[in-house]
């Protein structure tokens, strides 16, 4: 009977870790040679029309500094990760990292999709 309720304990605990949430709006990612999966609790999404998100919340782009200050206050080591649509504007992905920055944060991360193998 431990046995079983041990099971399904371990059972469940690695179910729950499998399911992560992801914070942004869907995007089309860039391509890159070497990608790595970051998690971030801060979610920045632009999309194509040039629409910021915060944690799939539209925001206009004077408010993002301000409210990424409020998550610093309540977290210090919060990191963020911008997921930009490959044709979003490049000055878009300028001002949410430079809002980024102005709220104190250090660690950023720009999401991409690995890119296949070339040979």
């Amino acid at each position: 009977m431990i046995d079983t309720v041990f099971f399904l304990l371990v059972f469940f605990m690695m179910a729950s870790l499998s399911m992560t949430v992801h914070g942004g709006i869907p995007v089309n990612l860039p391509r890159a040679a070497k990608a790595e999966a970051a998690r971030a609790p801060v979610s920045i999404s632009i999309s194509r029309e040039g629409v910021i998100y915060l944690e799939r919340e539209a925001i206009e782009p004077a408010e993002l500094t301000a409210r990424l200050q409020e998550r610093v206050r309540s977290e210090p080591e919060v990191s963020v990760v911008i997921e930009a649509d490959t044709d979003a504007l490049h000055g878009r992905v300028v001002d949410a990292m430079d809002a980024a920055r102005l709220a104190g944060i250090g660690k950023m991360a720009i999401a991409v999709t690995p890119r296949e193998a070339t040979r």
